[in-house]
């Protein structure tokens, strides 16, 4: 079932899936300010959305993923400069506070803001086809609001050799760098062998789960344990974990209330 569809982005219901899928096809799939807002509507509906489990960022067709800003607009990286959060960063950022796992179908081409796109996701699956790349130095800008999600994805040193010379990454090196989660020829099979095996698994313990990994990212260590051992605490009286331990004890499968 569709639900908020607009020409250049296709917001769409799957079961407990929410599908976001760039239709720029035309334009290998370069971001627009309609695909940006959509996705940033759409991720922020989700939230309160009991029923949705995931959410899927990918592209039409099968030659790109996203290409980054599209460089045949008149302004291709801001539309209004009196306001003081851009787009992406705008996005990037709705992204960061999801606590329904976002996972990145990567098709095709990820390139640029594209890479942006592919970092905020908690996971993501791969066809063996695609490239990754930070090409901005050859048009003279440099993928600065990408580094925010792209600084503690990849080792240092590959991230500052992307950056610096433009080069691209084939989906093996994405594979190795820690980019994705797996390469398949057959992508669609196995982003959805990755999301049965997410969609059985505690709503709650899931969400709680997200809260807590984003929240002590930036946390020294000392900080980390005074949170995440007032948090375990938390877990265990959820319904979740009360049902679980119980589906453990009786050897059966758990029926979970994502409460």
């Amino acid at each position: 079932m569709s639900e908020t569809t607009t020409p250049e982005l296709l917001v769409e219901r799957r079961d407990a899936v929410l599908w976001l899928i760039i239709q720029r096809e035309e334009r290998r799939n370069a971001m627009s300010p309609g695909v940006l807002t959509g996705m940033v509507q759409a991720i922020d509906a989700a939230q309160a959305d009991r029923a949705l489990r995931a959410i899927v960022v990918t592209g039409a067709g099968d030659k790109a993923f996203c290409a980054g800003a599209d460089l045949q607009s008149a302004q291709p990286f801001t539309t209004d400069y009196s306001e003081p959060y851009a787009p992406l960063a705008l996005l990037l950022r709705r992204a960061k506070a999801s606590n329904l796992p976002l996972v990145a179908r990567v098709n095709g081409a990820c390139m640029a803001g594209g890479m942006g796109l592919l970092a905020m996701c908690d996971m993501a699956v791969s066809a063996g086809h695609a490239v990754f790349g930070l090409p901005e130095v050859k048009v003279g800008v440099f993928p600065a609001q990408v580094l925010s999600v792209l600084q503690h994805l990849i080792p240092r040193r590959k991230l500052a050799e992307m950056c610096l010379t433009g080069e691209p990454l084939t989906s093996a090196q994405a594979l190795e760098y820690g980019l994705v989660n797996y390469v398949a020829d057959d992508v669609d099979a196995k982003l959805d062998w990755l999301l049965q095996r997410l969609l059985d698994k505690s709503p709650a313990a899931i969400r709680r789960g997200l809260y807590t990994m984003k929240k002590i990212e930036s946390m020294g260590f000392e900080e980390s344990m005074s949170f995440t051992e007032s948090q375990i605490a938390l877990f265990t009286l959820t319904e979740d974990a009360k049902e679980g331990q119980q589906a453990f004890q009786q050897k059966r499968k758990p029926l979970w209330k994502g409460r």
